[in-house]
């Protein structure tokens, strides 16, 4: 098929990319860690496989026209509450969701309210028109009607944007029948006095803005203007939590008081505010939680969830005559794409898609809600759930899945009305900048080695794991350690440099430093003075009378060669399963393996050794 852009060959030349840049930034001697850490890579430890989660179509309802028909709502919402372009649009009617409707209902009562629904289902209209509609009854003119409290400025700006498409397009010179304003702090001075000279009807502003008018003196015609101040609306309600919370709790009430609004509507909006329990369960809790943030009681019946329907019919999806259908339909050689959108949701597989990745009926209340996103391959992936249902094989589910979302995008398959695709989907695609390579301190044949961090080989308390690292230049492994020795006994411990400070000892009872075990293969480190002198870096040796040595301050940066056991006990030579190792110092300058230099002592690690997270955060 063609569609002119895949988003999952996208995501497949991504990963391709970003597995090759922080493949060169690694370089791993030995073979068996080197077969590890490529297996998970391939295995997709930095990249699991995506998620995909298809944006439910929303319930529709009526029509603002309609809404002001019925008497709910002021004539010019009809004018106003339309989709416009430019300004000299006059617009096409705007038909709301069941949702919005159902707000502007609740809205109509008095009561406070709270909207949970989730993204790109026109939450701000749920508190926008009640609020126009509001200030076209009461007047234009007479102060600040309504407050809209945004988390962030850059909510505030967006919705400033769109307050002015419906406000201003459409009206001679941009002036509308209501005004608005923003006072987030990042107006200008001359921005800012002119707000507090000719107040809004509409005031856009964040928590933090909103407490500082309260206490400012500057601010206090502000103050005066929003005397009676009918709604006081929190956007991204669920963000208030915890401390924040309740400083925006007494802020609402210190709103209230100063404000006068012995009649303030509060208003909140959250794509999610609670989570367990059945439907009824979860408004109530909303309702509670609301209840303490506005000091004013939230009925739960005022707590508006969304309302979804299915854009495919409605089929058992495992009846044998469905299942025969998308068996037909996948293993069919001269299928081809929908290509128009009743063909497009009248295919078993779209309906199977929508089914599985879309929408799903809750048991307690038959309602529709969303699916919980899963990925399309993997062992719990949505292909092996349609292989399984078929009997067709996973690559040719796979590849039809990919395909058919795809499709969903093509110009003859977008819905008539709207314009927009049957299947709207989201790819999730996490990545992490990786993590470490733990290993045992055993011989290379028989060590463990796992890229899962944890202090002991699963199984066995006696032998530990350590995070290892690499030398840029040779690749040989060294495990991260910190030499602990007792005071009083003189016994000499090596631990995983990270897992440090979970260990019960006190610090005043040891001496500690850090630094690298590697093992000391073939016993090639020297113990001889004058083979030592051969292995080091020509400036770290002297030459004179007493013939070649090393200098004094690189005595101390010298490899030490000891004996360690599994469990990081330093050992007597020969001693059990203990095995013979070189201790390097921090900081890393000099690699015993290759004889490498690093010469900087101000460098970090990070430019000596590397991890399988040391592409670095921005590059990547």
């Amino acid at each position: 098929m063609s569609s002119g852009f895949n988003v999952f060959e996208v995501r497949d030349r991504l990963i391709s990319d970003f597995a090759g840049y922080i493949s060169g930034f690694i370089s791993i001697r030995d073979q068996r860690i080197r077969d590890t850490v490529e297996s998970e890579f391939e295995r997709g430890l930095l990249w699991p496989d995506p998620l995909i989660q298809l944006n439910p179509s929303f319930k529709r309802g009526g029509h603002v026209s309609d809404l002001v028909g019925q008497g709910l709502l002021h004539s010019e919402c009809a004018k106003v509450f339309r989709r416009k372009e430019s300004q000299d649009d006059a617009g096409t009617p705007l038909r709301l969701y069941k949702h919005q409707v159902d707000a502007v209902r609740a809205a109509a009562t008095g009561g406070n309210y709270v909207l949970t629904t989730g993204t790109g289902s026109g939450k701000s209209l749920a508190y926008i028109i009640p609020i126009v509609d509001h200030v076209l009854k009461n007047g234009s003119g007479k102060g600040i009607q309504a407050v809209v409290v945004y988390p962030m400025n850059a909510l505030a700006n967006s919705q400033s944007e769109e307050l002015r498409k419906f406000l201003c397009f459409g009206y001679p010179g941009g002036v509308g029948p209501v005004s608005f304003g923003r006072y987030t702090g990042q107006e200008t001075r001359d921005e800012r006095e002119e707000t507090q000279s000719n107040p809004p009807d509409i005031l856009l502003t964040n928590y933090v803005m909103l407490d500082l008018i309260l206490t400012r003196r500057t601010e206090r015609r502000l103050v005066d203007a929003a005397k009676g101040l009918r709604f006081l609306v929190l956007d991204e309600l669920h963000t208030y939590r915890g401390r924040q919370g309740a400083d925006v709790a007494m802020l609402v009430r210190r709103v209230r008081e100063a404000m006068g609004g012995t009649h303030m509507q509060c208003v909140g909006t959250s794509a999610t505010m609670a989570s367990e329990g059945d439907y009824d369960q979860q408004r109530a809790r909303v309702a509670e939680v609301a209840g303490a943030i506005f000091g004013s009681r939230v009925l739960p019946d005022y707590v508006i969830g969304e309302t979804l329907e299915r854009v495919t019919p409605e089929e058992d999806v495992t009846a044998p005559a469905f299942v025969e259908r998308l068996r037909t339909r996948l293993t069919a050689a001269d299928w081809t794409v929908p290509l128009s959108y009743e063909e497009f949701i009248n295919d078993p597989l779209s309906i199977w898609i929508e089914s599985t990745l879309g929408v799903q009926r809750e048991p307690e209340s038959d309602r529709l809600i969303r699916a919980k996103p899963i990925s399309i391959t993997g062992p719990f992936g949505a292909a092996l759930r349609l292989s399984e249902l078929t009997g067709v094989v996973a690559a040719v589910c796979t590849k039809a899945v990919e395909e058919q979302l795809a499709a969903s995008y093509l110009p003859g398959n977008r819905q008539p009305d709207t314009g927009t695709a049957p299947f709207a989907f989201r790819l999730h695609q996490f990545i992490s900048r990786g993590g470490s390579v733990y290993a045992s301190l055993e011989p290379a044949e028989g060590r463990r080695i796992t890229l899962q961090g944890q202090q002991y080989v699963p199984g066995d308390r006696s032998r530990l794991l350590y995070p290892v690292v690499f030398c840029r230049e040779c690749g040989h492994e060294f495990y991260s350690v910190t030499r602990a020795k007792d005071s009083s006994t003189g016994e000499i411990a090596f631990r995983p440099r990270m897992f440090e400070g979970y260990l019960e000892i006190e610090e005043s009872e040891e001496e500690t430093a850090q630094g690298y075990l590697s093992i000391d293969y073939d016993n090639s480190w020297p113990e001889d003075p004058d083979q030592i002198v051969e292995r080091v870096p020509e400036d770290w040796v002297e030459h004179g009378k007493w013939g070649i040595r090393i200098k004094r301050h690189f005595r101390g940066r010298l490899p030490e060669i000891v004996e360690v056991s599994p469990d990081g006990r330093a050992v007597s030579d020969g001693e059990g399963a203990s095995i013979r190792c070189l201790f390097t110092a921090s900081p890393f300058r000099f690699c015993p393996h290759c004889g490498v230099q690093y010469v900087s002592g101000r460098a970090a690690e990070y430019g000596r050794l590397a991890t399988l997270a040391t592409e670095g955060r921005s590059s990547a």
